[in-house]
C-alpha cells in the first residue's frame, strides 16, 4: 500500500512539473527535467520517509497504546468481576440483614404488643388490688407502660417486674399502717389500718373496701355477721401473732355480696303492701294464739285441779257445774240434765273463743302471698313491655314482690296451723273434761235416785 502511494505521488508530481515545465514555455532541458524529476523524487523519498517513520513511530505507540489499553481492560474486566462479586455479595447480605431486621421488628412488635397486654392486665389488677390503699404510686407507673405508644425502655421493664414481684410478695404479709378511711356518714378519719395480703382490711373492728375511683378506703355498709366481726375485734387488740381471722378469698367479692344482699327489714319492705298486710295478720293470729294457749293451759290445768279436789271452786267451769249439780240435786233427772247442758252449752264458747279466727287467718295468709305474687308479676311484665329484658335489675322489684309474699304467706300459715292444732287440742280437751264429768254426774243422780 505504501509503495502504490509513492508512485501515484511520482506520477501526480510528475504531471505537475509537465504543467509547470508548460507554463515556462519549455524553458527547461530533458535533462533538466530529469534532473528535476529525481531530485522532487529525492525529496519526495525524504518526505515519505519521514512520514513512514512518523507513521511507524505513531503505530508504535499506538501498539503500545493498544497492550497498555488491554491489559486495562484486562484490569478492568478483573477489577469488574471483583466488583460484581463484591456487589453480589453485598446483596445478598443486604437481603440478609433487612430479613433480620424484619424478624427483629416483628419480634420487637410482638414485644411490644405483650408488653402493653401484660401492663395492662397488671394495672387492672392494682386498680382493684387493696394493696393500691399502702402503694398508689406503682399504679402511675404501670398505666404509663400500658398507655405508651412507643417501644418501653429497659427501666420500664424492670419497673413492671419488680410492680408484679411487689404484688406477689405483699399477697403474702399482714400489714399495719395509718390512712385515711371514709365512714358510713360520709365522713373521713385517719385510722389504723391492718391488711391481710390481698384479701381483707379491717380498722376498729369494721371490714373496709379499696374504692379505686376515689382511691381510698371506706367501711363496708353491711358489715358481715357477729362472728366475723368479733374475730376482726379480737385480732386488732389480740397481742398473739398467732390469731383466728377470715379471708375473703374472693378479694373482696364475698363482702360485696353481704353489702349487697338485704337484711332483713329490707326483704320485709321488698313485698310492699301485700308483704305488710300479711305480716298484720300474722302478728294478730300470734296474739290470739299466745291468749288461747296461756287461757286454755290455765283452763285445763284449773279443771284437772277440781277433779282431783273434793271442794267445789266456782272460779273454773268445772266447779260451776258441780256446785250447779249440788244447787239442783233435788229436782227432776230430766230437769237437772238439761241445765248442766245449758251449763256447758254456756261455758264452751269461752273455751272455743278465737279458734275460728286462727283458722281464718291460716286460711288467708297463704292467699295473700298468692296475691302478692299475681301483682308481682303483673308489675315484672310491666316492666318487660315498657323496657325490655336488657336489664335485670328492673324486673328485680316485682319478682322480689311476688317471692317474699308468697315466703311471707307460708311462713305466716304454717305456725298459724301448728299452733291452732294445738290450742283447738287444748279446747276440746277441756270440753271433752266437762262432759265426762257431768255425764259422771247425772249417772251418778240417776243411780242415787233409783233411775238408773
Amino acid at each position: 500500500m505504501i509503495i502504490i502511494g509513492r508512485i501515484i505521488h511520482v506520477i501526480i508530481l510528475f504531471f505537475s512539473l509537465s504543467g509547470h515545465a508548460l507554463a515556462l514555455e519549455n524553458i527547461l532541458t530533458l535533462d533538466q527535467l530529469m534532473e528535476k524529476v529525481k531530485q522532487s523524487a529525492s525529496e519526495s523519498n525524504k518526505i515519505d520517509e519521514k512520514r513512514l517513520a512518523l507513521f511507524i513511530g505513531k503505530k508504535t505507540r499506538q501498539k503500545k497504546t493498544l497492550e497498555e489499553s488491554k491489559k486495562t481492560l484486562s484490569n478492568v474486566k478483573s477489577l469488574n468481576k471483583s466488583l460484581q462479586n463484591d456487589y453480589d455479595k453485598a446483596e445478598k447480605r443486604l437481603a440478609d440483614l433487612a430479613g433480620s431486621v424484619d424478624q427483629r421488628a416483628n419480634s420487637l412488635g410482638e414485644l411490644f404488643g405483650i408488653v402493653r397486654q401484660v401492663a395492662g392486665e397488671t394495672s387492672a389488677l392494682f386498680e382493684h388490688s387493696i394493696v393500691s390503699s399502702q402503694l398508689k404510686e406503682r399504679l402511675l407507673n404501670v398505666r404509663k407502660i400500658a398507655d405508651s405508644k412507643t417501644l418501653p425502655s429497659i427501666s420500664q421493664l424492670e419497673l413492671l417486674w419488680i410492680a408484679m414481684q411487689q404484688e406477689m410478695i405483699e399477697s403474702g404479709k399482714v400489714v399495719k399502717y395509718k390512712d385515711v378511711v371514709v365512714k358510713k356518714d360520709g365522713s373521713e378519719r385517719e385510722q389504723n389500718i391492718i391488711r391481710f395480703g390481698v384479701f381483707n382490711v379491717i380498722s376498729e373492728g369494721m371490714y373496709l373496701r379499696y374504692d379505686s375511683s376515689l382511691q381510698s378506703l371506706y367501711e363496708i355498709m353491711h358489715q358481715p355477721p357477729g362472728d366475723f366481726l368479733t374475730m376482726a375485734a379480737e385480732f386488732e387488740s389480740s397481742a398473739s401473732h398467732f390469731t383466728n381471722m377470715a379471708l375473703d378469698p374472693s378479694r373482696g367479692a364475698v363482702l360485696t355480696l353481704y353489702g349487697l344482699s338485704p337484711d332483713f327489714l329490707e326483704r320485709i319492705s321488698q313485698g310492699k303492701l301485700v308483704g305488710y298486710i300479711i305480716i298484720v295478720l300474722g302478728v294478730i293470729g300470734l296474739l290470739l294464739l299466745t291468749e288461747r294457749f296461756f287461757v286454755l293451759s290455765k283452763t285445763e290445768s284449773l279443771l284437772v285441779r277440781q277433779l282431783h279436789s273434793d271442794s267445789v271452786d266456782t272460779s273454773n267451769a268445772l266447779g260451776r257445774i258441780l256446785a250447779l249439780y249440788k244447787n239442783n240435786i233435788s229436782t227432776e233427772l230430766e230437769v237437772l240434765e238439761r241445765k248442766i247442758d245449758e251449763a256447758i252449752i254456756k261455758e264452751a264458747p269461752a273455751l272455743e273463743r278465737g279458734l275460728s279466727s286462727i283458722k281464718i287467718l291460716a286460711v288467708i295468709a297463704p292467699l295473700l302471698g298468692l296475691l302478692g305474687t299475681v301483682t308481682g308479676m303483673i308489675e315484672t311484665f310491666q316492666s318487660i313491655t315498657i323496657f325490655g329484658t336488657g336489664d335485670a335489675k328492673l324486673m328485680a322489684g316485682g319478682i322480689s314482690q311476688a317471692l317474699i309474699t308468697t315466703v311471707l304467706g307460708l311462713v305466716v300459715a304454717i305456725p298459724l296451723i301448728l299452733f291452732h292444732n294445738i290450742v283447738s287440742t287444748k279446747s276440746k280437751r277441756c270440753i271433752n273434761i266437762l262432759e265426762g264429768q257431768s255425764a259422771g254426774l247425772i249417772a251418778m243422780y240417776a243411780e242415787s235416785n233409783g233411775k238408773y
